[in-house]
């Protein structure tokens, strides 16, 4: 799947939210440069973290507190 796929899914899941998503995915390469294990199946050796990030988002691996369905 391509970047720009794999963004705007993960910005369907903040709801459009750019900001909260660049936070969002910053805090968690964070955390994942720390020693945190990634939450993907796939091999993510050679994935930079704020990749890593983005897909766990994307594949709803990774929920974001505070966000809400509103349906």
């Amino acid at each position: 799947m391509r970047l720009e796929e794999r963004m705007a899914d993960a910005l369907d899941k903040v709801d459009n939210d750019r900001y909260i998503l660049a936070l969002a995915v910053g805090q968690r390469a964070d955390e994942l440069s720390k020693g945190s294990k990634p939450l993907l199946e796939k091999n993510t050796l050679n994935m930079k973290y704020t990749d890593i990030a983005i897909d766990e988002i994307a594949s709803g691996l990774l929920v974001i507190e505070g966000m809400v369905d509103k349906d």
